[in-house]
């Protein structure tokens, strides 16, 4: 049995060991993309979090857009917004950290209202959830009385709980179509309802905000989907004369563009989905290149997992939100136990049946 001088001597050594193995491993994914010390110091943060983690019964979600030294080292599920739900809805942990935005981290806690949820930075928003509002969905169903409400997951819980079902980039045209409507209410992406509309053949419009129906000289107009003037302000800003430009000098490059692009961007592309199905594309597809119009980080990951894979870096767009996540304000969140996420129980009891609804289509 060892004394405690021997037992102190034996912990420091077996925490060095481990943090050079998790430098090692992160050293080989990353080491064209991080500088060596700075990979030092993410190993260091990394090493505690894990280690935290362990002492603290927590689980770390890790979304796709996180930065390559987080996404890599201290996430126990990594994955787009269908697949960290799922995940939040079956852990047995007791604490729920979400490396992503607030509207991510609310969804953990409406489908988990006994555990305890922590975002690492509180301020950490969304373009496309902060484009819509509870009073904006409750005008929608006054204007269109009986039409079904489709929100897309990237909203905060109150629109959530005004809405019938909730859908992610990956299943909102299955959402749609399970809802066997004539008429349907898309909330809030402007493009990916142009994209869903696109896709199961209906014709959309963008009302006003105010509460008079949309009509063309008084004639009521024709439609089938009512979409909203949301954008997510990373994927608003690419381009066709982007696709354009790359094909000119990369004749070769397979272009993937997730729908919350431009239907113009999504059509110029050879392939649009989720942020998931564009990286289980590169893994699957044989290309000569890729080119990956959305997050930046997102096509970091990707590169570090598929390193027989030349990804095209010529379309680089930063999420500010997401860039806010860090491994130091996530072990500050763990020490801490700061930046609770907590909701009304009753917005959350209204929201869980739309969340609930969207995760059982799949």
């Amino acid at each position: 049995m060892l004394d405690p001088l021997n037992r102190t001597s034996y912990a420091l050594c077996t925490m060095k060991q481990n943090a050079q193995a998790l430098y090692d491993r992160l050293h080989t994914k990353l080491g064209d993309l991080v500088p060596e010390f700075e990979l030092e110091i993410k190993a260091g943060l990394a090493l505690r979090i894990n280690e935290l983690k362990e002492e603290r019964n927590a689980v770390i979600l890790g979304h796709n857009y996180m930065e390559p030294a987080l996404y890599h080292s201290i996430p126990d599920f990594t994955g787009d917004s269908l697949e960290l739900c799922r995940k939040a809805a079956t852990t047995d942990k007791d604490i729920i950290v979400f490396c992503g935005v607030r509207f991510m981290a609310e969804t953990a806690k409406i489908l988990n209202p006994t555990k305890t949820v922590l975002i690492p930075l509180p301020k950490a928003g969304c373009s496309l959830a902060e484009s819509i509002t509870a009073a904006d969905v409750r005008m929608l169903r006054e204007k269109y009385p009986g039409v079904p409400v489709v929100s897309y997951v990237n909203t905060y819980a109150d629109v959530k709980a005004e809405s019938d079902i909730c859908c992610t980039s990956g299943n909102a045209a299955k959402v749609v179509e399970s809802l066997q409507s004539d008429r349907v209410i898309f909330l809030p992406d402007e493009y990916l309802a142009a994209n869903v509309a696109n896709e199961t053949g209906k014709r959309i419009i963008y009302p006003t905000r105010t509460r008079r129906p949309s009509n063309n000289g008084g004639v009521e107009l024709e439609y089938e989907m009512i979409g909203w003037h949301g954008r997510c302000e990373v994927h608003e800003k690419f381009t066709v004369a982007d696709i354009e430009n790359v094909r000119r000098r990369l004749p070769d490059v397979v272009v993937l563009a997730h729908p919350e692009c431009s239907r113009e961007v999504v059509a110029a592309s050879d392939f649009s989905g989720s942020t998931s199905e564009m990286a289980r594309y590169v893994r699957e597809v044989e290309a000569a290149r890729y080119l990956l119009l959305t997050e930046c980080s997102m096509g970091d990951n990707i590169a570090v997992e598929n390193p027989n894979r030349e990804m095209v870096r010529l379309c680089s767009i930063r999420c500010p939100h997401m860039n806010e996540i860090t491994l130091e304000q996530t072990l500050a969140a763990l020490e801490e136990t700061r930046y609770v996420v907590d909701l009304d129980e009753d917005l959350r009891k209204r929201a869980l049946r739309s969340v609930e609804r969207m995760i059982g289509i799949g």
